[in-house]
């Protein structure tokens, strides 16, 4: 009988060669975030040309668009979960598709049948003394999905953290094995945005947080900028669907021990991480932060156990009755739903929690136009990813509205006030033609 290292050593060969297994009509399961094992998608472009109609599944995903590519067509087809920057514009054009999930959803798509994956494109950490690999950056998306393929293919690679939790897969159930030694994709949040903005939101929803409160963070500036602000809280706890390089800071600084925690006491809780190697080096065999899979995190009824549970979350317009689009820009698919409706439901049936929808109450269009991101009325075409049930908070830089219990009439007029001030009169007069005010 074979021991798990001459297992690993039969299944190792090269990407060239490991893609070969994939075939004509297959669907593929990818590895996304900050662990697209790029070698492997790499290699798996190289192959596309002998291959027709091979089904590309994944989440958001940091990584070149190569595979989605024009001259892919007929070849390899992406279905995302989560629209990224890379594949947005194929989405867009019809070369590729989308489907709507709510992130806690995601891996039941194939863990269920709904969608049977043929291959997974994985990326581990090397194996342990026991043959234990770790999913380490992204463990929550795919453990699901790799667990129910037919074939896992796995880079496994020597800088990937050894992440705790649930995150382990053995080498047995990894059919071919290319080992690497590459950097992990780095991703700095809010590098683009407009940072004074930011501040003065971030400072807005700090106020908002008590101390012991358990937080979850969505992607982008202003999250990651919130937690610049809470260094005078205390006993702050971590249960999120990712976690980012401002974390590291605040557990260093004391602040998040969460020693206040009512699920998980003591413990960060994530399903991937996204960030610098700061924090990759950080989550190394780290026994303060465990990964878990995303349809146990994410789940609302979970979240729901923190006490004090805050989500922060982002949006791409608001209307005056809180409908909350922040998966389209109309029509146009923009990103996805992802954790957002997860944690604002589960947060707000959390003892003491605090769902928050946060944005800049103005974007630049690229003629350079200014719009209001609050609107009487969402664009034709746009997707309601917060309905006006479950929103309670909404911030801007210009302050918070507190929307839940309340009217349609103190809605709108809660949210005129933290609109930006050369729109406010315009939205009014708007409102009242609807008999919002």
């Amino acid at each position: 009988m074979l021991n798990w290292q001459d297992s690993y050593n039969s299944r190792v060969t090269t990407p060239d060669e490991a893609v070969k297994s994939i075939k004509s009509g297959d669907r593929l399961f990818l590895t996304g975030n900050a662990s697209v094992p790029l070698h492997l998608l790499d290699a798996l472009v190289r192959r596309a040309p002998e291959l027709e109609d091979v089904e590309i599944c994944h989440p958001l995903a940091i990584c070149p668009s190569d595979y989605v590519s024009p001259e892919m067509a007929g070849h390899l087809r992406v279905n995302t979960m989560f629209i990224s920057a890379n594949v947005r514009k194929a989405v867009n054009e019809g070369r590729a598709d989308f489907t709507p999930v709510m992130l806690s959803e995601f891996p039941l798509l194939f863990k269920n049948g709904h969608l049977p994956l043929d291959v997974a494109l994985i990326h581990v950490s090397p194996p342990d003394e026991n043959g234990f690999c770790s999913l380490g950056a992204e463990s929550g998306l795919t453990i699901s999905a790799a667990e129910v393929a037919k074939t896992v293919i796995a880079q496994v690679n020597k800088q990937m953290p050894r992440t705790l939790g649930d995150t382990f897969m053995h080498v047995d159930r990894m059919h071919h094995i290319v080992p690497l030694d590459c950097p992990i994709s780095e991703h700095a949040m809010g590098e683009e945005a407009d940072q004074e903005v930011v501040e003065k939101i971030a400072a807005n929803i700090a106020d908002l947080i008590p101390d012991g409160a358990t937080m979850q963070l969505g992607i982008g500036a202003i999250p990651d900028a919130v937690l610049k602000h809470l260094y005078s809280k205390k006993d702050l706890g971590i249960h999120s669907e990712l976690i980012s390089d401002g974390v590291v800071d605040l557990v260093e600084a004391g602040v998040v021990n969460c020693s206040r925690k009512t699920l998980h006491h003591g413990k960060i809780i994530c399903g991937f991480l996204l960030g610098t190697k700061r924090l990759y080096d950080w989550a190394n065999n780290n026994p303060m932060i465990e990964l878990h899979r995303t349809e146990y995190v994410n789940d609302p009824f979970v979240v729901a156990q923190n006490d004090r549970q805050v989500a922060i979350n982002a949006a791409i317009e608001v209307d005056l009755t809180g409908q909350v689009c922040a998966d389209s820009i109309g029509p146009r698919m923009y990103s996805a739903v992802g954790g957002q409706l997860d944690f604002i439901y589960g947060a707000s049936r959390s003892r003491g929690g605090v769902p928050i929808i946060a944005m800049p109450s103005s974007s630049v269009l690229r003629d350079g136009t200014v719009i209001s991101k609050i609107v009487p009325m969402l664009k034709h075409g746009a997707g309601v990813v917060t309905s006006r049930n479950h929103v309670h908070y909404v911030a801007t830089e210009y302050g918070v509205a507190e929307l839940y219990g309340k009217s349609v009439r103190q809605r709108a007029q809660a949210l005129i006030n933290i609109a930006a001030p050369q729109f406010r009169d315009e939205i009014t007069r708007q409102a009242r033609e609807l008999n919002y005010l």
